[in-house]
């Protein structure tokens, strides 16, 4: 089954484009209900997650947030398969932005702005903008199976401008640490889940959590400026929406870390704590584009496989988030 599933995604990764955007927004809407209304694995898990975001919500409440994140989430699929295919125009349409002066201000002065990431919104849309009107876009990315697929992702991500480098390849630290301290990069981190078993343990909307270590070891390392990035959906209307080919826009929110004073050997965690609560804050405002469908919190963990994923991990594979 899993087989089949990454060959239709295959597929729909080389025709997607050809299809109507309207007849595969609403494609992607139908699969979302349906797995939705399945309550898969997954969507029980994205539940449990956004509990922790609006602990006083009802089960109602969280059902049709889960129902809107799962939608939230398809449409990102569906927009991903077809961005290598939009025009520059397009893409600038479905992008607002809220701070992005700051980041142009340090670009300015010669320096390469982190950006930590949470699972929120539409990421790939967001780094498409960025390498256009900030700077070019350098960042890693999880291998994904099969090889194919990681290839399709990177080779879409190359063609807007977006360059990858692997997460667990040698020296990926080394050569992120190096492009932050050079000018005329941006250097986005999608850090909100530690897929190593050796990030760093904060806490994240109550509770303790794990975030990978890169935004925060980079930023101590090289002094270079963090910036959080929440992104989150907005509903388009009249020329906007006719613009945007879509109903749906997207906004970039930049949110200055201030790098907490502490002692050196604090510093790692005390930055990634400061970034997570900007991060925390977000996902609280908007939960319904939290596309967090696995276990982040600690306590939802198991222990022995946990235990054993930390043993096997390299002590410095997690630093590049």
């Amino acid at each position: 089954m899993i087989r089949i599933a990454r060959s239709a995604f295959l597929l729909a990764w080389k025709h997607a484009h050809r299809v109507p955007a309207p007849v595969l927004r609403g494609a992607f809407g139908l699969g979302a209900d349906y797995v939705w209304w399945r309550r898969t694995t997954g969507v029980r898990r994205l539940e449990a997650n956004l509990r922790r975001a609006r602990p006083e919500a009802s089960v109602d409440e969280i059902r049709r947030l889960s129902r809107a994140g799962m939608r939230s989430y398809m449409r990102y699929y569906s927009e991903v398969l077809t961005l290598a295919h939009l025009g520059d125009d397009v893409v600038d349409a479905r992008v607002r932005t809220r701070g992005a002066d700051a980041v142009r201000a340090e670009l300015a002065d010669g320096r390469s702005p982190l950006l930590a990431l949470g699972h929120l919104g539409n990421w790939d849309l967001a780094g498409a903008w960025a390498a256009r009107h900030l700077a070019p876009v350098l960042t890693v990315a999880e291998r994904l199976e099969p090889p194919e697929l990681f290839d399709e992702f990177v080779a879409l991500r190359n063609a807007v401008g977006i360059e990858i480098m692997a997460l667990g390849d040698v020296g990926v630290f080394r050569d992120l640490t190096r492009a932050a301290g050079a000018p005329g990069r941006v250097l986005p981190l999608l850090a909100d889940r530690d897929l190593t078993a050796s990030g760093i343990e904060v806490g994240l909307l109550g509770e303790r959590a794990r975030a990978a270590a890169g935004p925060g070891a980079l930023a101590a390392a090289t002094g270079a400026p963090l910036f959080v990035a929440v992104l989150y959906s907005e509903r388009l209307h009249g020329t906007a929406r006719r613009a945007a080919r879509s109903p749906w826009g997207m906004v970039i929110e930049f949110r200055r870390v201030e790098i907490p004073d502490v002692h050196r050997a604090e510093k790692i965690q005390a930055i990634t704590q400061a970034w997570m609560d900007l991060l925390g804050e977000g996902i609280r405002e908007h939960p319904e584009d939290w596309h967090m469908l696995q276990r982040v919190f600690v306590d939802d963990l198991d222990a022995d496989r946990d235990a054993e994923i930390r043993r096997r991990t390299p002590a410095d594979e997690g630093g590049a988030g």
